[in-house]
């Protein structure tokens, strides 16, 4: 359906009467006519005085009108159902200082209201005005066309150093604070970075985000960088509306929040755009001389149309309030000081807002004709990027553990699985400059000594941060976006629950930025799973699996290698990959008595697993239990004592991958792996699964594998651990040998 918009704005009478209009009309005509007084606290400041030049007021002037008219033609788009996006910028259109003052190639990640920051940058760089118009109007009407998110969202950013921001409040900041480390990192330690050596970073939110935890960790670790005299060059900008929605601020930031800060502060009113130009560009050159934060605050901001289209005002604010919001105009100072200064004249300022104005409506006239994302496989295959090609070393998925030939092996040629991780750490930071490692605790090895010795080994590359996993999690996706490749060590499972909102914006950037944005990285979640001595809150049995994210489980420290080596591949390859870490496997020696079969050796050089590997424990074709981590060595053991029972044909399957069933388990269940003896399938299942029951990982495999009937008929069950949390000392609620094996029970009994 074409959608002719010249035609459905001249039949509705009601645009004329919306607000954006009418001020957008009244401001035409102060334009033309050169009614453009300036506040009297603006009257001492010249060009000269905030060093400016006339093209840099000329393209910011340039700059707030496009913004400015972006947003009213994003508020008419939405009044005839062609728009969807309504966040607007009216009010902050002088925010497109930092566009102008900024390098090119510095970071720059923006608040979703500061839109004419990029609108500046992006003239600046010489981007034709009706490219850079339709590919903002095509954000709002959701084109698959949209550069930026390829229509999945309307967001800021795009280019190859606008960083795309959400819209959930302060989550931006962590990630400005890990690349101004991380590019730091990268030119100290002779990595490559697409920022040059002297970048700035420069974040911006409004403020009510500055009370956000994300945000005050941010600030607090930039803070406790400079203290530590580490370089740190990020400006944090924050434009003070007075409100965050409908929460009115009573004046908190200016009067309380900035006396809190260890950082330089730069303030400018946001009517008086030379002095907001001083204020940015004095902040952005402290920052980029002195590799330090500053903070820079544009004050009294007026919020002119309200949050969104959709924000009911009226609720809690008064007619007359909303009237002097929208009265308030700072472009006007610009273009107000462009015609004392003589940069440009009225009638010059007035033909250039009706051609903006125009070109606008033709922007927005293409956009909602052109393409949406209508296909579920468009949206699907932007989750993540593309797996490599499967290892040469891989040429069945199914591996079947030899245990004759591990036992004939000398002692000295095994080893637990810490050492074995360690070990493949270790490789890996040898083979790779741009890998890092950081995490809490990690440089002096950390709880388990899994990194003991590397920091020393790989000056730089091993690093602790503060115990804050928002900020770890954030500097991770920061660090990889400058080229960096991270491993990033959450010291116990749990404290991810800290860092939740960092980590799924890792999860989510491929998608949203259609492919063009990845987040390549190696979450290691260790502290999962069972343990005595930590209870709940450092053996947590529970996991998010959000889409875009590869998880897997290893249970001993030869699949451990050949898994790292792999997860390794693919987070060079753009994907994320969390490995979970069962402390109770760390040390582990034996599987019954002190038999020592839990001891392997180490993965040979060039031998890389594949994520669609399963390994197999016998070749019995009556019952498999299918598990992972901890639940391997239970369902061994559980095996043991059924064989003692009389009971042979027991098979366990270890299948690490918790993201989605891989190809091995596949093969195993329909009895089409290679070992397996005229196509014979397995006859009963048990899924035995070390997480939290209602929301285990093999609960999906199994809908999945049913779905598919792949499943032998009703003879299947699952068990998992209690739906509950473990007090302190005990095993009470994890996965048991006993749960196994009652399980088993009962699905040979049917």
């Amino acid at each position: 359906m074409v959608h002719d918009l010249p035609a459905m704005r001249a039949e509705r009478k009601d645009i004329a009467s919306l607000a954006e209009v009418v001020q957008a009309t009244l401001f035409e005509q102060q334009l033309l006519s050169g009614d453009l007084e300036l506040p009297a606290s603006c009257e001492d400041w010249t060009l000269e005085r905030a060093g400016m030049s006339e093209e840099q007021l000329r393209l910011l002037v340039k700059g707030g009108m496009a913004t400015a008219l972006l947003h009213v033609e994003a508020r008419v788009a939405a009044l005839l159902g062609l728009g969807f996006y309504t966040i607007g910028p009216g009010g902050e259109e002088l925010a497109g200082v930092a566009g102008i003052a900024l390098r090119g190639d510095d970071g720059m990640a923006l608040h979703y209201r500061h839109t004419a920051a990029q609108m500046c940058r992006q003239i600046q760089s010489g981007k034709d005005l009706d490219e850079i118009l339709l590919d903002r109007a095509r954000g709002h009407a959701v084109s698959s066309l949209d550069p930026v998110s390829g229509g999945h969202h309307c967001a800021i950013g795009g280019g190859q150093y606008d960083f795309v921001v959400t819209s959930t409040l302060a989550s931006q900041a962590p990630q400005a604070v890990g690349r101004a480390l991380g590019n730091t990192l990268a030119h100290s330690i002779g990595a490559e970075s697409i920022l040059p050596k002297d970048a700035v970073n420069f974040v911006s939110v409004g403020d009510g985000s500055v009370n956000h935890a994300q945000y005050l960790a941010s600030l607090n670790q930039a803070e406790y960088t400079a203290h530590r005299r580490f370089r740190c060059p990020v400006v944090f900008a924050v434009s003070d509306n007075g409100i965050a929605i409908s929460l009115k601020g009573h004046g908190w930031l200016q009067k309380e929040f900035i006396k809190k800060l260890r950082m330089p502060v730069y303030t400018a009113s946001a009517d008086n755009a030379l002095e907001m130009w001083k204020a940015t560009s004095d902040a952005i050159e402290y920052s980029r001389v002195r590799r330090k934060p500053a903070f820079l605050l544009w004050k009294d901001v007026p919020r002119r149309f309200g949050h969104a289209a959709t924000d009911r005002q009226l609720a809690y604010m008064t007619k007359q309030e909303i009237e002097a919001q929208r009265a308030s105009n700072p472009l006007k100072s610009a273009c107000a000081f462009a015609l004392r200064e003589g940069v440009m004249s009225g009638e010059e300022m007035g033909a250039m807002w009706q051609d903006i104005w125009q070109r606008t409506k033709r922007a927005f006239d293409i956009a909602v004709n052109e393409p949406k994302v209508t296909e579920r496989s468009d949206v699907m295959g932007f989750v993540a990027q593309p797996e490599p090609p499967q290892p040469i070393s891989v040429n069945t998925y199914v591996r079947r553990h030899d245990a004759d030939a591990l036992a004939a092996m000398p002692p000295k040629d095994k080893n637990v699985m810490r050492k074995r991780m360690t070990q493949v750490f270790d490789e890996a930071l040898s083979k790779d400059p741009q890998l890092v490692y950081i995490g809490e605790d990690c440089e002096h090895g950390g709880y388990y000594l899994v990194t003991d010795g590397l920091a020393e080994k790989y000056p730089g590359r091993v690093r602790d941060f503060l115990p804050e996993e928002t900020i770890l999690v954030g500097a991770g996706i920061g660090y990889s976006q400058v080229g960096l490749l991270p491993i990033v060590e959450i010291p116990y499972s749990k404290y991810l629950d800290c860092g939740a909102d960092q980590f799924f914006e890792a999860a989510i950037m491929n998608w949203l930025t259609a492919g063009k944005r990845p987040n390549g990285m190696v979450i290691r979640l260790q502290g999962f799973d069972r343990g005595v001595f930590g209870g709940n809150f450092h053996t947590h049995n529970m996991l998010n699996l959000p889409p875009g994210m590869d998880v897997v489980c290893f249970s001993n420290g030869l699949d451990y290698m050949r898994g790292m080596r792999r997860a390794i591949e693919y987070a060079k390859q753009g994907r994320i990959v969390m490995s979970v870490d069962s402390t109770a496997l760390l040390n582990q020696r034996n599987i019954v008595g002190n038999d020592g079969a839990w001891e392997f050796p180490a993965a040979e050089e060039g031998d890389v697993g594949s994520f669609d590997e399963v390994t197999v424990y016998g070749s019995g074709t009556k019952l498999a239990i299918v598990t992972y981590g901890t639940g391997v060595l239970q369902a061994l053991q559980a095996r043991d004592l059924m064989t003692k029972s009389g009971l042979e044909g027991v098979t366990v399957v270890d299948c690490p991958l918790l993201s989605r069933v891989p190809k091995g388990l596949e093969e195993v269940l329909t009895g089409s792996c290679p070992w397996k003896q005229h196509g014979q399938g397995i006859e009963r299942v048990v899924f035995a699964d070390p997480c939290k029951f209602g929301q285990h990982p093999l609960g999906a495999t199994v809908c999945s594998l049913q779905a598919r009937r792949l499943l032998p008929g009703s003879y299947w069950e699952v068990v998992a651990a209690q739906p509950t949390y473990n007090p302190l000392g005990t095993y009470l609620t994890f996965l048991s040998v006993q749960d196994i094996l009652d399980a088993c029970s009962r699905v040979l009994s049917r």
